[in-house]
């Protein structure tokens, strides 16, 4: 007689070690052959589905199955949605369930991690660190870790608090390396990385296998260390190192060899380039990588269709993501697609020309952040500072216009903040650039500080200086604002003690005994020799401010003009008394023609004076002739009348 199949599964699951999750999949789809409601048996096949990698297949097995099974596998629900991509549909899982256990914390962790949500990732893993973690702390750690790695590469701000001691194994080194090379700590990065390849060498909890297939994301990271640093050849051999990427991951083929074609020398053709870049099996599309991965990916795609003169291509690619886009938006992406789009249709103009060209796009795009910054780079690369910042402002006025929490997020920036200080700067603006200080910073005392610690850090450091009592209240609340979101850091608590130390002591005596003391901070310091050795001063600034005039009236005295001496001067030699006469006045003047000598015969000096007389005309009026030297009362001039008619 055949055994019951309900028998035999239970059978096969009361053994102490099921290993063939294949051969539990068969006998759980004979009993629900058998027995089409035995929940037993669908919510076993669901469980060695899961266990064989097949998510998209135990997400249908569990839509067919109906809501009784879906009630009582929350947990497997959850985790199949999430592993199959779908994360939507996992977070509204989750946020129906609850987050009571601890197990369904954990899955709303890693979907939240995947759906880049880092703030409620790392916010859930310090409430599961505050409980009763037991064997997990370490799993834990390496995961909040993680979290604040991909929040540093994505542009937020996260915990970046020193370690005493350097971590005790490679997974926490490698997170910790990664969040140090997103914010630009590259030496510091490289022991780390090396640490993590020397723990995970060493440990007795991985066969080679597998110290083969941890090793290489540590070596990608070092090899993409050592091109930032400049140090190519490294790089390139620890790409060669890594060897073939045909049983690896998607997304990390992916980042491997876009890392590696574009530092190798042999590739400098840009149209060899494009051609590798576009080869292989893999595509991005089917590859997890992160928004910032994926937007770099995109970005260089579209470069190397430029390179080959493919702006027509990009210029419609582009302009169609753009559309799809809202704006005025912070996203990093999209802003870098607006440059993209921009580089594409000023493709083949220069400077000026592209200036004209983008500023007429820039009237039907006016909430554009990349396409002004493209303007803005082009205008200071013209020399034309005061056009930029004009540019600027108009935009900060469109924004301030728009009545939305977005638009105000924008205007206020970190990045749009600082480039308009340091054109106000640079042109001598320092209360303009004081005031755009104190306007950030109001904003964002309000605001979450997601990606605006830095401003409100700088906009602290600038309105603490000021002697206004008002500056330092407000300098005060944005450091106030940066201790409460990052739960104590020292940088703030500083802050606030040196801004409301004379405005309000009551705040910072709390804040004074957490302060590390001044020996501690100056301990091997050699003062006097840095006294000895001299202040470096930054090179001031020329002033735009005009002179009084009391400045220039003692300048023009005290000029004093330079001689000016004849060229066959001899000193002691008499000079000539008549050198300031014309040359005609002059006793030694001598006409060289006939015409110079009768003007000198005619001039009054020693020659003869003639007489004039003066003809009456009728009408009135005269006209002066020569009076005859001859006498006779006239006769002459009467022997040459002539007669009239009678």
């Amino acid at each position: 007689m055949p055994q019951d199949p309900a028998a035999a599964l239970s059978s096969l699951l009361r053994s102490a070690s099921i290993d063939d999750h294949d051969e539990v999949l068969k006998a759980a789809n004979l009993a629900i052959k058998a027995d089409k409601n035995d929940l037993l048996a669908r919510h076993t096949k669901l469980v060695a589905l899961l266990k064989l990698d097949r998510f998209d297949d135990a997400v249908r097995f569990l839509a067919e199955s109906g809501s009784a099974l879906e009630s009582k596998c929350v947990i497997e629900k959850a985790y199949a949605l999430y592993k199959a991509g779908e994360l939507e549909e996992a977070t509204s899982v989750l946020k129906n369930a609850g987050l009571r256990e601890r197990s369904l914390q954990h899955i709303a962790a890693q979907v939240a991690y995947r759906a880049e949500r880092f703030g409620e990732a790392g916010q859930i893993y310090e409430e599961l660190l505050d409980g009763n973690v037991g064997d997990e702390e370490n799993d834990l750690n390496i995961n909040l870790k993680a979290v604040h790695a991909q929040a540093e590469w994505s542009g937020l701000s996260a915990p970046s608090e020193p370690l005493r001691n350097m971590p005790d194994s490679f997974e926490l080194c490698y997170n910790v390396a990664c969040a140090s090379i997103a914010r630009g700590e590259l030496g510091y990065a490289t022991k780390l990385l090396q640490r993590a390849a020397m723990l995970c060498k060493a440990s007795d909890d991985l066969d080679e296998e597998d110290k083969q297939a941890e090793l290489r994301p540590i070596w990608l990271q070092q090899a993409y260390v050592y091109a930032r640093e400049g140090k190519l050849k490294e790089a390139l051999d620890l790409y060669n190192s890594i060897g073939s990427l045909r049983d690896d991951d998607e997304d990390f083929i992916i980042v491997a060899r876009q890392n590696r074609l574009s530092i190798e020398t042999k590739a400098s053709n840009p149209y060899l380039l494009h051609r590798q870049m576009a080869g292989g099996s893999v595509k991005p599309v089917n590859a997890k990588l992160f928004s910032y991965q994926s937007s770099r990916e995109r970005q260089n795609s579209y470069l190397l269709d430029l390179d080959v003169h493919k702006a027509n291509g990009v210029e419609e690619k582009t302009h169609k993501f753009l559309q799809q886009s809202e704006q005025p938006t912070n996203s990093a992406s999209v802003n870098a697609m607006a440059v993209v789009n921009a580089a594409a249709v000023a493709d083949g103009l220069d400077d000026r020309a592209a200036v004209r060209t983008l500023q007429a796009l820039a009237m039907k795009r006016p909430f554009d952040v990349g396409l002004l910054l493209t303007i803005v780079q082009l205008q200071l690369r013209l020399s034309r500072k005061g056009a930029a910042l004009s540019l600027l402002q108009g935009f900060f006025t469109r924004l301030e216009k728009e009545d939305s929490d977005t638009a105000r997020d924008v205007r206020f920036s970190p990045g749009l903040v600082a480039l308009a200080v340091s054109l106000m700067r640079a042109q001598g603006h320092e209360n303009s650039a004081k005031a755009e200080f104190v306007t950030a910073a109001k904003h964002w005392t309000k605001r979450p500080t997601a990606s605006s610690d830095s401003l409100l850090r700088e906009s602290g450091i600038e309105l603490m200086r000021s002697s206004n009592p008002e500056d330092l209240k407000l300098a005060g609340s944005a450091f106030e604002k940066l201790f409460t979101e990052h739960k104590g850091s020292h940088v703030a608590s500083a802050g606030l003690v040196a801004s409301l130390a004379a405005v309000d002591t009551d705040k910072t005596n709390q804040h004074l005994s957490e302060l590390p003391p001044v020996e501690s901070l100056i301990k091997g310091i050699n003062v006097k020799s840095l006294i000895q050795g001299g202040v470096v001063a930054a090179p001031s600034r020329p002033s735009t401010k005009k002179r009084a005039a009391t400045d220039a009236a003692e300048k023009v005295t005290t000029k004093r003009r330079r001689r000016r001496l004849p060229k066959d001067y001899e000193e002691g030699k008499t000079p000539d008394p008549e050198r300031w006469l014309p040359l005609r006045d002059r006793s030694s003047y001598r006409p060289k023609n006939k015409k110079g000598k009768k003007k000198a015969a005619d001039s009054t000096q020693g020659g003869v004076v003639k007489e004039e007389e003066t003809l009456g005309l009728v009408g009135g009026g005269g006209v002066k002739v020569e009076k005859s030297g001859g006498g006779g009362g006239g006769g002459g001039a009467a022997k040459k009348k002539k007669k009239g008619k009678k």
